[in-house]
């Protein structure tokens, strides 16, 4: 047997020394630290427990709650426990032009739907969750909590688009952090494209640092207007903005391993997608943690020191002589 918190043990036996010696000496003062009325309410009858066996066993009971708060556990060594399934970045696009209606209700809250649908599909995996636009910022650590993740991704609105245009270098350097320690590296973009010279900057990046890229491409690829919160066309230099899908990333996707698909209205996309993951890295775990096999004890003592407690604090009634 041994203590989880055996410092804990020695902090309180000191002051429970000097507890044990003050009741020991002075036997009838600490009748006075209860008043009567406590006593009495606590009482189950005349007094017939001498007063050193109540004091001997109030002290035994707090040394038995000093035992159970320092944790006696019996320690059945170390087990190291692989957990199934992947972890994955999941990368939402929230630039100005997920803004664009040529998809309902927009391309953002369209993207939104397809990424709950991936979280229902990747149930038994570790999902982490980020945004990206002008910068990149995380929305959600790795969890396996599928309704918790939902409900962030819910969270986001068109309140978060930044009208800048996709910054995926930002992208691409958030990603080398969260995916450093990650076996393997896999990110998942839910985005509508971006810059050819982006694009072409963020295939370096992720090459160098080996992620495999999947991607979802929202939108179509024929030219819409980019609308700003009030729904009205975006207006630069005179001209109505104009956006249309860029699937350049697709080959990127491609070309690291990975895959793409162009979301539709359909269920079957993201199950292909998930499927075609789950394919590609059959097999490899995604971590594994040691655990302390321990068989705790400490309701032994707890449950002891209950009981010592009410027969102290209380009094068997005396049994009267018969004349």
């Amino acid at each position: 047997m041994s203590f989880v918190n055996p410092q804990l043990f020695w902090i309180l036996a000191i002051p429970l020394m000097g507890f044990s010696f003050f009741i020991l000496r002075h036997k009838e003062s600490f009748a006075h630290i209860f008043s009567e009325e406590v006593l009495k309410r606590l009482s189950l009858g005349d007094d017939s427990l001498p007063l050193v066996a109540r004091n001997s066993m109030i002290i035994i009971a707090l040394f038995l709650m000093t035992v159970a708060l320092s944790r006696p556990v019996i320690d059945k060594g170390e087990h190291t426990v692989k957990l199934s399934g992947i972890s994955a970045l999941v990368a939402l696009d929230i630039s100005g032009s997920m803004r664009a209606k040529d998809i309902y209700p927009n391309r953002l809250e369209f993207a939104k739907i397809k990424i709950a649908s991936l979280f229902h599909e990747m149930k038994d995996d570790e999902l982490s969750l980020v945004a990206f636009a002008d910068s990149a910022f995380i929305l959600a650590p790795f969890s396996s909590d599928k309704e918790t993740l939902i409900q962030i991704i819910e969270g986001v609105d068109s309140n978060y688009i930044k009208m800048r245009s996709t910054n995926l270098d930002a992208l691409g350097n958030l990603s080398k952090k969260i995916l450093a320690k990650k076996r393997p590296k896999v990110m998942i973009l839910f985005t509508d494209g971006g810059d050819d010279k982006e694009v072409e900057h963020f295939a370096e990046l992720i090459a160098e640092e080996s992620i495999t890229l999947y991607v979802v491409l929202v939108g179509s690829a024929n030219g819409v207007p980019v609308v700003d919160k009030k729904g009205k066309a975006v207006v630069q230099n005179g001209k109505i903005v104009i956006t249309k899908r860029n699937d350049s990333l697709g080959a990127v996707a491609m070309n690291s391993s990975g895959a793409y698909i162009v979301a539709n209205t359909g269920t079957t996309g993201i199950k292909e997608l998930v499927a075609t993951i789950k394919k590609h890295h059959k097999g490899k775990e995604k971590g594994e943690i040691t655990l302390h096999d321990r068989v705790e004890l400490f309701y032994y003592p707890l449950a002891l020191a209950v009981l010592l407690l009410l027969v102290s604090f209380s009094s068997l009634p005396r049994k009267k002589s018969l004349q």
